[in-house]
């Protein structure tokens, strides 16, 4: 499931902002790709796996941030596999997104 923001609606730096909201930053050693993750509970698996982007918008000009969330079930299975059991929307999903949307600012411009 994906979000998009204007970066100024962020109260900071993208990857700070996903901290603050409690994912920790990994990096998949096998494909060189950095990504934030969020527990759900002690364990590595189920969790949150966020992607971010960050590009700018052809019409208006202004930079945007594409967040790209997922929740992984489980590791994959077969050694050297990089496919694993993923959920890109459902319940549990678009929860954490409004969560997550909860904590953007509005993008409200006062006269």
């Amino acid at each position: 499931m994906k979000l998009s923001v204007k970066k100024t609606q962020l109260s900071e730096a993208p990857a700070i902002w996903l901290r603050r909201a409690g994912y920790t930053y990994i990096v998949d050693r096998s494909e060189d790709k950095e990504s934030f993750v969020r527990r759900l509970s002690r364990d590595f698996y189920p969790r949150f796996h966020m992607y971010i982007e960050e590009k700018k918008d052809e019409r208006t000009a202004e930079d945007m941030v594409t967040f790209n969330l997922h929740l992984d079930q489980k590791r994959p299975g077969y050694a050297g596999q990089s496919r694993h059991n993923a959920e890109y929307d459902g319940e549990v999903v678009e929860r954490e997104m409004k969560r997550l949307e909860s904590l953007i600012t509005p993008d409200i411009f006062l006269a």
